[in-house]
């Protein structure tokens, strides 16, 4: 049955496919955008796959922001063609049922099923997010190549392709899946009211058993291959070489995954065990971020690091490798220091003057505050995808609901 032209009394109905909630960045936004977007303009599905093991979840957050999100427990990260041809089917299904105008998806498996499905279920407004590039770090050379030429068909079927940073897509371009000029570059927006209040008090310094005194690193996110955290832990043990206090520094890694017994074996045989602390996953990050004196990322490839722009909303020091969005993140090294990947040595030189130079960083901290939460305040996402989605569906001449934003001109 073909879609009728909305009224503008007519609520958008928008469908989000999105693999699975594991512990991540792109987690966080999709919940935001499915929970927040104007209800008086939208109302939003939100359609998950399953978590693999040691991914952790952030289904606790989706409940607090009253989502009830669809589980199709055959889509997953992992390819298995019968169950992917059993999600695509249920998918099929599900857009059958609640006759979307915009079907979004996210991540890889997500996009492919679903940006397959849509077209041909008639949806008239398909969008897809990239979250990062998966050239870099994940495949090797053939799966690559598959995965560009995948990605260049199904950009055929896609009326908007968004990358989240502006080094996202130029790789995205670079790899010819999309022209430049095609692609939307979004910045990532998040509820940063927390991070960095005065009323914010740390709590991981108790757990930890750590005086004020003893310099802390924190590194926030999964433990899994494209985090290198092999890299981190072994410019960690340099620091022992370091003049004071860097010599007395420890490490707090918040989060888990697959990689935790590797990487516990990893600090045992650097000699580090006993100053590096496996917490996995916490939440309510709020109360971690004012005991640490420095937050670190040593990722291989990135989209836009969440765990930096919450440390820099909470005037924290960061230090990342120069992958993905960091650069674009930290004004490539304006605030904050960027080092290449895969370099233990120069990692370990940029913790050591961070830590060392707490005293001469303020005014480069404060900037860096300012700078996320003005570029990544939930409201402008809010805004940046209200817009385009009226934009859109405007040109396949669909009438918009009452407050319309100013349309893109692209």
């Amino acid at each position: 049955m073909p879609y009728a032209y909305c009224s503008s009394e007519e609520k958008i109905r928008v469908m989000r496919i999105f693999s699975r909630l594991n512990v991540g960045g792109p987690s966080i936004h999709v919940v935001l955008l499915t929970a927040e977007l104007d209800p008086a303009r939208y109302t939003s599905t939100l359609v998950l796959g399953k978590e693999e093991v040691h991914e952790g979840n952030l289904h606790e957050l989706a409940q607090s922001k009253n989502l009830d999100p669809i589980i199709v427990p055959t889509l997953g990260r992992s390819i298995r063609p019968v169950d992917d041809f059993r999600s695509f089917i249920t998918i099929c299904r599900l857009i059958a049922q609640h006759r979307p105008h915009v079907v979004h998806t996210h991540t890889a498996k997500a996009g492919a099923l679903g940006r397959i499905a849509a077209p041909l279920m008639g949806v008239p407004v398909t969008v897809h997010t990239f979250h990062g590039s998966v050239f870099t770090g994940y495949f090797r050379k053939l799966p690559a190549a598959i995965y560009a030429l995948v990605e260049r068909a199904l950009a055929r079927v896609t009326d908007a392709i968004i990358a989240v940073s502006p080094a996202v897509a130029e790789e995205l371009a670079k790899k010819r899946l999309v022209p430049r000029h095609g692609i939307h570059t979004i910045p990532l927006g998040l509820e940063l009211e927390r991070f960095g209040s005065p009323e914010a008090n740390g709590r991981l310094r108790a757990r930890l058993g750590l005086d004020r005194n003893i310099p802390l690193i924190g590194c926030v996110g999964r433990l899994v291959p494209i985090k290198d955290v092999p890299t981190l832990l072994s410019a960690f043990a340099r620091l022992e070489g370091a003049p004071a206090p860097c010599m007395r520094a420890h490490l707090a890694l918040i989060g888990d995954g697959p990689e935790r017994e590797r990487l516990e074996s990893l600090a045992d045989k650097l000699g580090v065990a006993s100053r590096v602390h496996f917490t996995g996953f916490l939440s309510e990050l709020e109360t971690v971020y004012p005991d640490l004196d420095l937050v670190v990322n040593s990722s291989r490839n990135e989209g836009t690091p969440v765990a930096l722009i919450e440390a820099m909303a909470a005037g924290i020091p960061v230090v990342a490798t120069s992958v993905g969005g960091s650069p674009d993140l930290l004004q490539g090294g304006a605030l904050g220091e960027l080092v290449p990947p895969g370099e233990p040595e120069a990692l370990a030189h940029a913790l050591e003057r961070t830590l060392r130079r707490q005293d001469e960083i303020v005014s480069r901290t404060h900037a860096a505050r300012t700078a996320v939460l003005e570029q990544h305040r939930a409201e402008r996402l809010l805004d940046d995808i209200d817009t385009l989605y009226s934009t859109l569906l405007r040109r396949k001449g669909f009438a918009m609901p009452p407050g319309d934003r100013t349309p893109i001109q692209h």
